[in-house]
This record gives C-alpha cells, structure tokens and sequence, in this order.
C-alpha cells in the first residue's frame, strides 16, 4: 500500500514497547472485585474500552491506561485498549506508544491490520504469534499532528456507523424475539385460534393419540415376533403382557391447551434411541467401514449446521440401527446448558449417516404427525423445560432416555398442525427475510469500515500539511530518545526457571495432579490447550474424561461465584 511522502514506514518495536502477558496462578484471578482489572483473550474484545469481568491481586503482567492490548494466541488479532491500569495474561501482549504516536492511531492501525496478523499465526494445537512477529508488524507513520486529525476523522466516521449498528442490532433484536414469541404461539394453538372457530376437524388430538398408541403396540409386537422367528422360538404364554406402555407426561403444571388438543409425552408419539458411542471397544474381530455421522455440533437449535460432517467406522447392525431417515426429530444430549435438548428434524441432507450416542432419534409412529412443530416445541418451552430437568455435574449438564422420554408435547388434530405448519412457515420465511437484510446491512457497516481504515492509513482520510513536521523527523527523536534511556542502569531481570514454565497436558488429571489444589474449571480445560477455536471433539472429550473422574468418585468440586473448582481426592 503506497503512502503519502511525508509518511514512514517503520516497525512496530520501533515506535512502541511490546510487552508479552504471562499468567499467574488461577487462584489469583477472582470475580469480586480483588486486585487489578485481569483480561485474557478475546472474549472481553468485542468492544472498544472492554469491561473486565475478573480482577487480579498479583497480576505478573501490567498495561497501563491507553495501552493498547492485542490478543496473541488462539484467535490472534483483535485489538483494544486497555482503559485503565490492568494485569493481563499470556494470551494478550501490551502495545505502549512512544511520545509522539497516538495511542489511538496505533489502535485503529493494528485493527485494520487484524486479518493480515491473524494469518502469522502457526500451531498445532492452537495458533499463536510470539515477540519478534509482533515486533517486527510494519505500520505506516504520518506526522504527529497528521496523527491526531486521522484519529479524530475515524472517531467522527465511526460514531455515525456506531449509531447505525446500534439501530440496526435492536432491529435484529426485537425480531429474533418476535420469531421466538411466533414459535411459541404456535405450539400452543394461539397462531390457529381463528382457524378453529370455523373449522372442526375429523380428529381430536386424544383421538389421533389412540391411533398412535395402537400403532405404537403392534410395532412392538411384530418387533417381538421378529425376535422370536430369528431365535427360532415358540412365543410363550401371555407375551404380549410384558408390553411397557408409554410414559405419560406430567400436566399438572402445564398450561391449558386449545379444545381439540391433548398433552403427551415424547415416548407416547415416537420411538426414541441413542446413536453410537465414539471410541467404543467391540469384542473380538468385526467387520466396520467408515460413514458419516452427526455430532452435538451439527445439532443447532432449529437448523443443522452440516459445513462439517466426520465420519466413524460402525458395524452393519450399528449402521441399520443408527441410520437416519427422513422425519427423524434430533435432540441435543447436552454437554453445556444451552444445548440441553436442542434440536431439528433430519431431512437426509447426507446419504447414509448415523449419530452419535449424545444426538438422541425420535422417530414418529405415524406419519400424520409433523415432526417440525415438535421440534419446535422443544426449541422453545422445551429450552426451560430440559434445563429444570436435565442433570448438572460440574461444568456437564445432560438429560437421558428417561428424560427425554417424559418431555410433555401438545398434540393438536392431524388436520390442524398441516394448517399450523403452513401458517408458521409464511410468517417464519417474512421474518427470516427481514433478519437476512438486517445481517445483510452489518455485513455492508463492517465492509465500509474496513474500507475507512484502508483509506486512513493509505493517507486518502484527510489532507496532508506541509506545515507538519515529517514522520522522519518523528522517528529520528524518538530513536534519540530511546539511546539516551538506554545508557541509564536498568536493573537484571530474573529468568525464569525451565521448569516453570507451562506446558500443555493431555488430560484433566494430569492437571489436577499437577496443581494439587483446587483449580477453576475453565482454567483446568485451558491448560489441556482448549481455546475458543479448539475442535468440539477435543472439548468432548475432555467433558467425558471429567464424567469418569466423577464417576469413579475421584473428583472432589465446589462451587465458587460463576465457576466450578475442581480437585483430584487426596487417595486418588
């Protein structure tokens, strides 16, 4: 990018201290106020000035006010500003600017520069940058005074975008609300309140129930004579009485449905099974081969995020009892809270895929019933529903079959939900319409400041001085400057011992044996390497190693403001 001749171009390190964080204890950070404000990584950038949400009483790294702090590893990039004095860890390093650069102008720089830094980063496990990369990040420097007047140019540009954003995140807002209130009218039969009082329908909804608990039972048999035949066995007497009849759902708390319609439960409308167990042990020598498969992650709440699919090898009869078909509702097992219950219906988007053991399978018995008000109805009462029920351990929230299997669900005439459907699929598609341009318009604010950065930095933003006293001259007094600074006696710096030095582990426990006290969850996890851009297979895996710790009653836990603690017992 060609700069104006009065501009240099020069090394970060050459007008800025880089000061790289380094992170204390985990039993220093706190949420109570104690210390310094603590910032780590990017989740405290999504903002200018960010608000700290944890403090630190002996931080090991300190920015000062107006220093700018860039996240370092795993994303690598982001940038803001620290807005007073601050510890900070080794996720992040400090930018201090040397008199004559404005810290804003350093700020706004590095961010136009975010993408072109996040490609140096390199690692297996997680991408980092270290000193000499963001030492040597070449930044274009205009005169002092040029400086100051591109800062405030950007803050004015920047402040009409802002007000625009503002208007158009509300907007996104109340629709996404709007959308929620729509589903949730919809699967308790306000959206079709009209259509009832001039229709009445063939079947009730008790009526369609019957129909689906006789069909329920006779698939059950033919199931058991199945067994039989291929056991070659006679049935024996009164077989048919070790039928297990449905769960039925618990009303006594749920709100009062439209005539016409009845509550059930999961287990009365569909058969429900868990998927395939991921590393499982078969005994002796079996033949597999390798299919697709769905994950947690693929299992959003009311869509399936397919960008990824991963295989597994399975066996022909795992493959028969795991594969997908067409109408098949998904359910989240959960891992974190938010993810309890969560799910969509299968339309076979991918040929022959199973899922795994923590994505249950609900299969209708009859057809007539539209598995997508369901799933709704479990995106939306169903969010509170399986949080209430759902079980904690530590950091793990889950709900099982029998969970599942009690989940109440309003079942409406067959005739009515075709009627609901269409009804809530215009409304949804007006609604998904104006969130695609409200999106559409962010995209559009974040391109055009991109481009207001491209052209301050180029020196297009305002117009040049000759009266201003070039960035040569700048750079030569600060040059200066620092020379003089550099004769002066500094004091030695300690070297840290190798053997402090942290290293990534492999599994939970040999971090709980390592700390031998109690140590934050979150920070537990984050020595074992997981960042924000770690693979979700390697966060469940972690989740499982924690379910046998705790299943194997090794695992001592107590709670702490907005975090679980964790310690290995002292016989373990």
């Amino acid at each position: 990018m060609t700069i104006p001749s009065e501009w240099l171009r020069a090394e970060l390190a050459e007008v800025c201290e880089i000061f790289m964080g380094q992170s204390p204890s985990s039993n220093a950070i706190n949420t109570e106020g104690k210390g310094l404000p603590f910032f780590q990584g990017k989740s405290e950038f999504q903002d200018v000035f960010p608000e700290n949400r944890r403090f630190c009483e002996s931080p090991l790294r300190i920015a000062e006010k107006n220093d700018v702090l860039m996240s370092v590893r795993a994303p690598v990039g982001p940038v803001n500003i620290a807005r007073e004095t601050s510890g900070f860890g080794r996720g992040l390093c400090a930018i201090r600017a040397e008199k004559g650069i404005d810290y804003k102008y350093v700020f706004f720089q590095l961010r136009s520069m975010e993408s072109y830094i996040s490609s140096l980063g390199t690692g297996s496990t997680f991408t980092a940058i270290n000193r000499k990369d963001v030492e040597s990040l070449s930044v274009a420097i205009a005169p002092e005074k040029e400086q100051v007047r591109i800062v405030e140019k950007l803050e004015e540009l920047f402040s009409d975008l802002d007000n625009g954003v503002a208007e158009l995140k509300a907007a996104q807002t109340k629709l996404t609300q709007y959308r929620q209130s729509l589903l949730k009218s919809a699967v308790e039969g306000t959206l079709t309140q009209q259509w009832r009082e001039t229709h009445k329908p063939k079947e009730t909804g008790t009526q369609l129930l019957e129909r689906i608990l006789i069909e329920r039972r006779q698939r059950w048999e033919e199931q058991k004579l199945k067994e039989f035949k291929e056991k070659d066995k006679k049935p024996p007497k009164d077989w048919q009485k070790k039928y297990k009849e449905p769960v039925k759902p618990e009303t006594s708390e749920l709100p009062e449905l439209p005539d016409g319609w009845v509550w059930t439960s999961l287990d009365m409308l569909g058969d429900i099974v868990s998927g395939i167990t991921k590393g499982n042990k078969r005994k002796g020598e079996v033949t597999t081969r390798e299919v697709p498969y769905l994950r947690v992650a693929n299992v959003q709440r009311g869509y399936l995020d397919l960008s990824v699919i991963k295989t597994i090898e399975a066996t022909e009869d795992e493959i028969r009892k795991f594969t997908l078909e067409i109408g098949d509702i998904l359910f989240n097992e959960g891992g974190d809270r938010d993810k309890l219950g969560r799910g969509w219906v299968w339309y076979g988007e991918v040929e022959n895929c199973i899922h795994q053991n923590h994505v249950f399978r609900m299969r209708p018995y009859l057809k007539e019933l539209v598995p997508e008000l369901i799933s709704h109805h479990g995106n939306t009462f169903g969010q509170q529903w399986f949080q209430s029920a759902g079980k904690q351990t530590t950091n793990l929230a889950s709900i099982n079959m029998g969970i599942l299997k009690r989940f109440p669900v309003p079942l409406a005439p067959a005739e009515e939900q075709v009627i609901l459907f269409d009804q809530l699929n215009m409304e949804l598609s007006n609604i998904d319409a104006q969130i695609k341009n409200v999106a559409s318009g962010l995209k559009q604010t974040d391109a055009q400041r991109k481009n207001i950065l491209k052209s301050a930095f180029s020196g297009e933003l305002v117009n040049q001085d000759p009266k201003d006293e070039p960035a040569s001259v700048l750079l030569e007094r600060i040059k200066e400057e620092r020379e003089v600074l550099a004769k002066q006696a500094k004091p030695k710096r300690v070297k840290k011992k190798s053997s402090e030095a942290e290293k990534i582990m492999d599994t939970l426990r040999e971090v709980l044996l390592a700390e031998d006290d109690w140590i934050d969850s979150q920070e537990a996890f984050r020595r074992c390497g997981v960042t924000d851009g770690t693979d979700s297979d390697r966060i469940e895996e972690l989740y499982a190693e924690l379910r046998r710790l705790d299943k194997a009653k090794i695992l001592d836990t107590k709670r702490i403001g907005d975090h679980d603690q964790l310690k290995l017992k002292s016989n373990s």
